[in-house]
């Protein structure tokens, strides 16, 4: 599919958002980039992306605005700005039928608030964070869950066909958080019971591969058994098999966690599993392990952890 009549900005170019801003560029969208980080604008210079000094000049012309940071202050700082510190937000240079998709991961309440204030100046806004991780985000494979208006989501479904496999409409703004959070909170707790179970396998005297391929044929079967194996060895190309770098670090899965739990609390939600998985990610960061893939809690049940 050709973009070639789009104009985006991509706001945010971290081990996500520059692989997605380069898929855009390969469906022939008109892409400007702006990120904190000279060297990842450069990249994508590189790729066929212009350049913009900053986050307002990125902007200036664009049909879609793409935003990809690291929590919700600075989404709402990016979008709404910070009175505070006399900081202006894109609210005040975006024009009117401009789309805003915010693929962060971030907080529901946040989104709901910037793509409120947003409306009331005639602006379009859908919440998209993504599943899939780094691999996903090259390969054009992602699933997006969007929160927003029907209208946004159809207007935003050619860009993000671009980037992704599937699309999926949560609901209002919102939405899209609420669903990446709970996604992200089961993924967890199987990640940790794919672990303790493959180590108590090996803890007596059983080969972990052959218990996996049991396991996929059997009721435990599951994603991380599937395509994300925490142990090494037994499947190539993942993190595990590479000293758990690449892929999804702890602590961004401790971060998601964290906004998991904290939505449970608002909605009085029951979310024992949760709270488990976040207290033994929690523990596995201290312990170091904060920038390796999240994968790696699986040593937390190492014979080597549980004599320390």
């Amino acid at each position: 599919m050709s973009l070639s009549n789009y104009s985006v900005a991509f706001i945010g170019l971290g081990n996500m958002g520059g692989p997605m801003a380069a898929n855009l560029l390969k469906a022939n969208a008109k892409v400007c980039v702006f990120d904190l980080v000279p060297q990842a604008v450069a990249e994508l210079q590189s790729q066929g992306a212009t350049a913009a000094a900053s986050a307002e000049e990125a902007v200036k012309g664009a049909d879609i605005v793409i935003s990809m940071l690291p929590a919700g202050r600075h989404v709402q700082g990016l979008y709404l700005g910070d009175s505070e510190r006399g900081v202006a937000g894109l609210i005040d240079v975006l024009e009117q039928n401009t789309l805003v998709i915010d693929s962060s991961t971030i907080d529901a309440a946040t989104s709901i608030l910037v793509g409120k204030t947003l409306a009331e100046k005639g602006i379009a806004f859908v919440d998209a964070p993504v599943s899939g991780g780094t691999a996903g985000a090259a390969a054009g494979t992602l699933t997006f869950i969007v929160g927003g208006e029907v209208s946004a989501y159809e207007k935003a479904q050619p860009v993000l066909s671009a980037m992704g496999k599937n699309i999926f409409h949560a609901g209002q703004n919102g939405a899209g958080q609420i669903a990446k959070i709970c996604n992200n909170m089961l993924l967890s707790v199987l990640m940790v019971g794919t672990s303790e179970a493959l180590q108590m396998a090996i803890d007596n005297g059983l080969d972990p591969k052959v218990m996996s391929d049991i396991m996929l044929q059997s009721s435990g079967r599951n994603w991380t058994l599937e395509l994300y194996n925490p142990c090494p060895g037994v499947m190539p190309n993942v993190p595990s098999s590479n000293d758990y770098t690449g892929g999804f670090m702890v602590d961004l899965m401790r971060k998601d966690l964290g906004l998991a739990l904290d939505t449970a609390l608002k909605s009085h939600s029951s979310t024992p599993m949760g709270a488990m998985a976040q207290n033994l990610y929690n523990m596995h960061s201290m312990q170091g392990s904060g920038m390796r893939d999240f994968s790696s809690i699986f040593e937390l049940f190492s014979a080597q952890n549980k004599q320390q």
